[in-house]
């Protein structure tokens, strides 16, 4: 009985990171595909001018997607060393006193 128990469970947690990075893979996907473009210079110009509005208004929207996206790592890069920095200068007070 706790032996299904724990086979069931497990079983659940498996389909459940398996469908988490299915949907991460498939949204990564969907990005590189609408990125083909996103360089502006002599011989992709023709083909920039050829996509429709809605197309153009997709990709700049995904830049501005990928640029927030940028910055919120940074920022957290940025957080984390801050608290470690702040750390070692709590501990090294600490250790004057």
């Amino acid at each position: 009985m706790m032996l299904l128990k724990f086979v069931i469970i497990f079983l659940f947690i498996f389909t459940f990171f398996y469908l988490r990075n299915f949907l991460k893979l498939n949204r990564k996907q969907k990005v590189l595909k609408a990125k083909k473009l996103t360089t502006f210079n002599k011989k992709n110009l023709n083909n920039w001018m050829n996509l429709t509005k809605k197309e153009r208004y997709n990709l700049s929207k995904q830049d501005s997607v990928n640029y927030l996206d940028r910055r919120k790592l940074l920022l957290y890069e940025i957080r984390t060393e801050y608290k470690k920095i702040s750390r070692k200068n709590s501990e090294r007070n600490i250790k004057k006193k």
